[in-house]
């Protein structure tokens, strides 16, 4: 404690604030904020204008002394007794906290360990201490007398060598925090965090735990720094460590940082955040930042950093231990005040670094400008300086104290052993601290706010966690709203409930969601695509590959579309493909029908002509009855695109394919027996030729009828094996689902267009040794220029086929129908016509025979 006297400020071993009680709950809670040890026990450090003392915490102690009284006045716990209290500053010192141990288990006024001479002086239960580190010095002591400890902050790191079982712990798991702070990140879809912690065992107990679940859920840090504790006698050192710190966080691209420590790295994060105002950090304009700090940082301040701007904190995320207003805890705040408040040895400490006056009747060496009234009241206080809402950490100690009473009226209900004084009170002569621990340990019961209190098996709170938003507003006032809870009771997937329009971020953000990432999500269209050397977190945009879509932000992969749909241009969602075949509606179809048709009619007129002309040489020429089965299968041939436009159906499947193999055979048949003729009547000719039986119609119609009826055999046997049918192609073309008519079998469609092209390379090779034999009207050379366009055209049919998809390759199989046929029309036909239409006098059997002597006197 302190003792103002002599203008220097001493800390004695006396206890600050007590009450006196047939049973005794000690306390031992941090007030004054010790920067560095003594070196021992007689010599106390001189604190500077008292400036280290930390005023909210002595809502904690008024905490423990409220729940006391409340008991105190209720007759259904703890009828009959009288519980009182004694409170110890730990001054946050691990010394410190040994020493006000020792002294509870001593003898009041005396310290003298393990002997106690007083009977008003029954410990049952010590409730502290704040920090890990004091908890775990108490439990070494507390634990060898087995005396109940219920800590009330940080939960210390056990080791096998301290005795677990008096110690329990006011707040909830820890691993419930974590989990709470991993959804927190995934509920905002932040992956790039900043990690600073402090630098102790519960620190690295939180990296360990922290990280390799962040990591399986796609969170990555920027940097993780361990702070380590501030002293005033190394403050250049901090200066020159914090402004770097604060530099990399600034500089950092992570949006969210977690801060996990106690009470001291919020003194130490205040520090942090005001080193630009000292002109010390490089960056000179604070960039918004959300912080996310752990249950442990309850927001506290040195009297010397109260004018300190906090807007910085403004938009913060901190869990808190579950808790809620105790209305008369409120009123037992408002009537406490200097002069009418007794046995409170903290209040006059209290009461001269909030308000900033000096307790009546005290003489200091130095000067301050008024002397406290005593009628200041603590609901005047900022918020930053004092809180008249609960706070977690006084709710624990409420509960704590509450949970103590339950337990050892239960004690008392079940045991029947006890002496009674004069005065009817029970004297604990045979009760020992050890018992309530199975009391205590199963111990349940609902405080006055309506929330349940009990321990687990570990010893261990059995709550949740509350989310709350830190707010700032212009005139510097401090506020928390409750904005979300982590509740391990609840079903998982309610466990995690934040309300995201009751939270306020910083001003930076303008009201927007903040994003924390390495870089920019992918947009839709594009996937994540890893950066060598850098975190899984960090990563390049890469567009969807062809036929792939991703159709939602930061995709780590692209999917096809379904079947019967298909990208879009930007790849970002799916279309429904368009059934495709080549149709009399579209320009390409009414083209190449027109084209059909023109031909159709030019042929039909050449036919007339022909037959118009019947009995003229020309017509005579070369076996009449070939011309006329040629100019019929031509006039078939142009017709046959017919059958290849519009919807396929069963019928025209079967008769595309079958109906062009046969009548181009025809054809080419025809074509070829022309040839044959000429050759054949040539070598008839000549003197003791044995030729001449051959000459004649029967031999073309063998060729004919011969070529045609083998094609005919190779479709038949196609249509008995695997004959064409419809079908639909959903994967040749990208946009479209091509209706079509399938080969059924390709080998046997080779084969045909095969055995077509073999009549023709014969047809060329006849007509091509025949086209210089000496006749009148020689079809020869005209046939032999029309082979060549006829194998041309073919021959570059089978890799244009190939190599379109869908409609393309029936127009491509039309085209061809309709170039063939119409150089086997032109060729042969047009010089005909030509002679019969416009050079008459050439046409007649005169002509004939001069041209044939002519040919004769030539030879």
């Amino acid at each position: 404690m302190l003792n103002l006297a002599g203008g220097k400020s001493t800390l004695t071993s006396q206890a600050r604030y007590s009450q006196p009680g047939d049973v005794i709950i000690g306390g031992i809670i941090s007030h004054i904020f010790m920067p560095f040890e003594p070196s021992n026990f007689n010599e106390y450090p001189y604190l500077v204008g008292e400036s280290l003392v930390l005023t909210k915490n002595y809502q904690h102690i008024l905490a423990l002394a409220f729940a006391v009284e409340e008991i105190n006045k209720n007759n259904q716990i703890l009828p009959n007794v009288t519980l009182g209290f004694r409170i110890y500053d730990s001054y946050f010192s691990e010394r410190w906290t040994c020493r006000a141990t020792l002294e509870l288990l001593s003898t009041q006024k005396r310290f003298i360990p393990n002997y106690k001479c007083d009977v008003h002086s029954n410990l049952i239960g010590v409730i502290g201490g704040l920090y890990s580190e004091i908890s775990l010095q108490m439990a070494a002591i507390l634990g060898t007398y087995k005396v109940p400890q219920l800590t009330y902050g940080s939960a210390p790191v056990i080791s096998n060598n301290i005795k677990a079982l008096s110690f329990y712990q006011m707040v909830p798991q820890e691993a419930h925090q974590y989990k709470g702070i991993l959804h927190l990140f995934l509920h905002f879809s932040w992956t790039w965090a900043g990690m600073l912690v402090a630098d102790d065992n519960n620190g690295e107990r939180f990296l360990q735990t922290t990280i390799p679940a962040f990591s399986q859920n796609g969170i990555c840090f920027a940097f993780i720094e361990r702070v380590k504790a501030a002293y005033i006698t190394d403050v250049f050192d901090m200066l020159q460590y914090g402004a770097k710190l604060y530099d990399s966080i600034m500089d950092s691209k992570a949006n969210a940082f977690i801060f996990y420590g106690e009470t001291q790295s919020m003194i130490n994060w205040r520090w942090l955040l005001h080193l630009p105002e000292m002109e010390f950090t490089r960056t000179k304009e604070a960039k918004g930042k959300v912080w996310i700090l752990t249950a442990q940082m309850e927001f506290a301040s040195l009297i010397y950093q109260r004018s300190w701007d906090i807007q910085h904190i403004h938009g913060a995320l901190a869990f808190t231990v579950h808790s809620n207003e105790l209305e008369e805890f409120q009123t037992f705040l408002r009537d406490r005040n200097l002069l009418s408040t007794k046995g409170d040895g903290f209040i006059r400490n209290f009461w001269e670094q909030a308000f900033v006056c000096d307790p009546p009747n005290v003489h200091v060496d130095r000067d301050v400008n008024e002397v406290c009234t005593g009628t200041e009241t603590l609901e005047s206080l900022p918020k930053s300086v004092f809180e008249m809402n609960t706070t977690g950490y006084s709710y624990s100690i409420y509960n704590a104290v509450y949970a103590v009473a339950y337990a050892l009226n239960t004690m008392l209900l079940a045991t029947t052993k006890h002496s009674m004084v004069a005065d009817g009170q029970m004297k604990f002569k045979d009760k020992q601290p050890w018992q309530l621990h199975h009391f205590l340990g199963r111990v349940s019961f609902n405080n006055s706010a309506g929330d349940q209190v009990s321990f687990n098996q570990n010893g261990e709170l059995v709550a949740g966690f509350d989310i709350v938003n830190w707010l700032v507003s212009s005139n510097q006032s401090f506020h928390r709203v409750k904005v979300g809870r982590m509740d391990p009771q609840a079903p998982s997937d309610q466990a995690f409930t934040i309300n995201d329009s009751a939270i306020l971020w910083h001003r930076w953000f303008k009201q927007a969601l903040p994003l924390s990432l390495c870089n920019d999500d992918c947009p839709p269209g594009y996937r994540r695509t890893k950066i060598e050397g850098k975190p899984f977190c960090c990563y390049d945009c890469v567009p969807c590959p062809e036929g792939k879509i991703s159709n939602h932000h930061d995709m780590h992969d692209c999917s096809k579309c379904p079947e019967d749909q298909y990208p879009n241009k930007d790849k970002d969602f799916c279309k429904p493909k368009a059934f495709s075949f080549l149709s009399y509606a579209e320009p390409l179809g009414t083209v190449l029908a027109l084209f059909s048709l023109l031909f159709f009619l030019v042929t039909t007129l050449v036919l007339g002509i022909f037959m118009k002309h019947h009995n003229t040489p020309i017509v005579k020429a070369n076996n009449r009855d070939l011309t006329y089965t040629l100019l019929i299968s031509l006039l078939l041939c142009f017709l046959s695109p017919v059958l290849f436009i519009g919807q396929p159906m069963k019928v025209t499947c079967l008769l595309q394919q079958i109906a062009f193999a046969i009548i181009f055979s025809l054809a080419v048949s025809c074509v070829l027996a022309k040839t044959i003729t000429v050759a054949l009547a040539f070598m008839a000719t000549k003197p003791g030729s044995r030729m001449r039986k051959w000459v004649g119609k029967r031999v073309a119609s063998f060729i004919v009828l011969g070529g045609t009826f083998i094609q005919a055999g190779i479709c038949t046997m196609w249509l008995a094996t695997s004959p064409p049918f419809p079908d639909i192609d959903m994967h040749s073309v990208t946009e479209n689902i091509i209706l079509e008519c399938n080969e059924g079998s390709t080998s046997m469609f080779y084969c045909v267009v095969g055995y077509m092209g073999f009549l023709a390379i014969v047809s060329f090779t006849v007509a091509f040794l025949a086209r210089k034999l000496p006749d009148s009207f020689n079809e020869a050379k005209f046939i032999t220029f029309s082979m060549l366009v006829f194998c041309s055209v073919w021959l570059s049919f089978v890799p244009g086929y190939m190599s379109t998809k869908g409609k393309h390759m029936r127009a491509v199989e039309i085209f061809s129908i309709l170039t063939s046929s119409a150089g086997l029309l032109g060729l042969i036909f047009f010089p005909k016509c030509f002679i019969i239409i416009l050079r008459p006098q050439l046409n007649n059997r005169e002509h004939l025979l001069k041209a044939k002597t002519l040919k004769h006197r030539h030879r």
